[in-house]
């Protein structure tokens, strides 16, 4: 067993991520999310105004980019979509570029649609449904550049 003093920080992992992903040009060829698609969310602190960087899972569909506030099935939100909630204007890192852009709740029946459509794709997303009470937000990142 570690102890908490061993054991990597989530920040850790996530610093990991998105210097593999810039290193790679935007794709992943090994480790947990190999093909996954990915990308870097900008995102600023809704009290501190504090600059974070986040990796995550994305679904490009018809145009659109949309991100998934999963928080792997908790029952809380994740601070960076509490975080985008309260100041809508993000940066994204995708594919080896990286634009402006404004993030955007979807309502309900789009949301179910859009991550009905993730879940088939990834069944863990699915899972993540099932662990939690919690309708789990969909966000359309729309380019404002």
């Amino acid at each position: 067993m570690t102890d908490a003093t061993t054991r990597p920080e989530p920040n850790d992992f996530n610093r990991q991520v998105i210097d593999a992903l810039r290193s790679s040009g935007g794709v992943l060829t090994e480790g947990p999310f190999a093909g996954a698609p990915l990308l870097v969310l900008h995102t600023r602190g809704r009290r501190t105004g504090r600059a974070y960087e986040n990796p995550m899972m994305y679904l490009e569909l018809d145009g659109h980019v949309y991100v998934f506030a999963s928080r792997a099935g908790h029952p809380e939100h994740p601070d960076w979509y509490l975080n985008l909630v309260a100041h809508p204007e993000v940066t994204v890192e995708r594919g080896g570029e990286t634009y402006a852009a404004r993030a955007e709740v979807l309502e309900e029946d789009e949301r179910a649609r859009v991550y009905g459509l993730q879940s088939d794709a990834y069944p863990q997303f699915a899972e993540y449904q099932r662990q939690t009470s919690r309708a789990i937000p969909v966000v359309e990142l729309v380019r404002t550049d």
